[in-house]
């Protein structure tokens, strides 16, 4: 990352590789191999040295900042930028700095537990490989990166975590680590739904199986901040024809909407259902 010759100055050295600053106006964390060395308060920052630098939110917890981070060895820092830009260039997104700090933490403590021969099962791996596939992608080269950097092979399931990190980085708002998961787990509820309802397995080498799965993720998403489809976007007419000529697609969308119900208490819009039919009968037509 490349920054331009300023006039940040130091507000605080927490260590030689990081500090505190004022940047337009707001609080930021500093980070880049020797920014800090020999620094003291008001000294101009070195700005051809700075690597990372994370704005402090207004909910952020500074003292929690700042010791999470002066705990953790800067070559951590440089594994997460690599991966995060890794990332970003292979899902052509700038992933911002919701991503940088969490995954900074999850790596070095998943490090530190593997070498102490520990480790976290990820009970939704298959899932995340399967929903997630580009993400879970680049969480196996995240693995390689760190195998190649700190000389630790992580098992398969921190592929998976990883990819966790790189979903919530692409969502609208930020919400936990543990709420991705329970989303991951009601996108698999729903497919095996549908599933079930036919008795059969369903193409996932269709490009209908693609758009299902991408339907199938914004509408969880929806259905977990209490949000329908927005209204007016159905015809009247067409919903009539899908009940009449779709009966079974259209059943399957209840059974959809009566597990939403019992889950989360939340009412789903007819729209909502018969959206629901169409990409089922799109995705069944596929899979016989």
């Amino acid at each position: 990352m490349e920054y331009m010759s300023g006039n940040l100055k130091v507000d605080k050295v927490i260590n030689n590789n990081l500090v505190r600053t004022l940047k337009e106006g707001k609080e930021a964390l500093i980070m880049g191999k020797g920014l800090g060395y020999k620094k003291q308060r008001n000294d101009f920052i070195d700005e051809t040295l700075i690597e990372r630098i994370y704005i402090i939110d207004e909910s952020d917890d500074n003292n929690y900042l700042e010791a999470l981070l002066s705990n953790i060895p800067y070559v951590y820092v440089r594994t997460t930028n690599e991966i995060v830009r890794y990332a970003s260039n292979s899902l052509d997104k700038n992933l911002g700095d919701t991503i940088w700090l969490g995954l900074t933490d999850h790596i070095y403590h998943a490090i530190d537990r593997a070498k102490k021969g520990l480790h976290v099962r990820n009970v939704i791996l298959w899932e995340i490989s399967r929903f997630y596939n580009h993400e879970y992608l680049i969480g196996k080269e995240a693995l390689k990166i760190i195998e190649k950097r700190h000389g630790v092979k992580l098992h398969d399931s921190e592929a998976g975590f990883i990819a966790l990190h790189l979903v919530n980085a692409q969502m609208d708002d930020v919400i936990k680590i543990q709420e991705t998961m329970n989303i991951i787990e009601k996108q698999k509820k729903v497919i095996d739904i549908v599933k079930y309802h036919y008795g059969i397995e369903l193409n996932e080498s269709s490009i209908q199986y693609d758009r299902f799965m991408t339907h199938i993720k914004y509408f969880v998403r929806r259905i977990s901040k209490g949000k329908n489809i927005p209204k007016d976007n159905l015809n009247l007419g067409l919903a009539d024809v899908i009940k009449t000529k779709y009966p079974n697609e259209y059943k399957c969308a209840k059974r959809i909407e009566a597990y939403v119900y019992k889950e989360t208490n939340f009412k789903l819009s007819e729209d909502e259902i018969v959206y629901l039919a169409i990409h089922i009968r799109r995705v069944i037509e596929e899979s016989y």
